[in-house]
């Protein structure tokens, strides 16, 4: 394995269990509105995109009104209706403690809007562990490059030395474009065979696998 100087992680479906929750929000925002709602996998399949570019894909047909009142009820049920439990997957908080501990940096590239990133790192107390973060209100939406190219840019990383780690054909896509390595999980939103389209150097099945990757034997841990 390579010992990567920089660690990118997708958010939702990667650190995050919240496939859940953002589909079926989605799904009661449509019934709201008297349209009809997305199938789960369909659902599913929009995960890792801006919120807007997601709706659009979801409901192509709807004027860009429609859109932006679909955007405003998704929040709403997310926020302050839907009560499915979103926490972090098993290992998260060890796989980030031993990798800033073996001097990694540690950053996020999500499609959560930035008052949403910034909710989900208060409420799970991870603010501290990333070096720098980019949202959807940042940079252009994935797969576009832009995201990983300003976070190798701050951080003076080469893309030869950073690995983005993600759950959908986004996250890998974005990370081929910019010529940075990808390891996607299976326990996200998209099928694993979506995933291996985009050539990633693994594809793990928890992270605790992903930190047995990652953190080479000769490790100070």
């Amino acid at each position: 394995m390579s010992n990567y100087k920089l660690v990118i992680f997708d958010w939702d479906g990667t650190l995050m269990d919240s496939v859940g929750k953002i589909v079926l929000s989605m799904q009661a925002a449509a019934k709201v509105l008297n349209l009809t709602p997305a199938t789960f996998e369909q659902g599913k399949s929009i995960i890792g995109l801006s919120l807007s570019k997601g709706i659009e894909q979801l409901f192509p047909q709807s004027s860009t009104e429609l859109q932006n009142k679909i955007e405003k009820e998704y929040k709403y049920q997310y926020l302050e209706v839907n009560n499915t439990p979103t926490p972090l997957f098993d290992n998260a908080l060890e796989l980030l403690i031993n990798l800033k501990e073996n001097n990694v940096l540690l950053a996020v590239a999500t499609g959560k809007a930035r008052p949403g990133l910034e909710r989900v790192l208060n409420m799970t107390e991870t603010e501290h562990f990333f070096n720098a973060t980019r949202s959807a209100s940042d940079c252009r939406s994935k797969p576009d490059p832009e995201m990983i190219t300003s976070l190798l840019a701050e951080l003076n990383i080469d893309a030869c030395d950073a690995v983005m780690i993600g759950d959908t054909s986004f996250d890998m896509e974005m990370a081929k474009h910019a010529n940075v390595d990808r390891i996607g999980v299976s326990f996200g939103a998209h099928a694993i065979d979506i995933l291996n389209q985009f050539e990633p150097k693994a594809i793990v099945d928890s992270l605790d696998e992903l930190e047995k990757f990652l953190i080479p034997k000769n490790s100070t841990i």
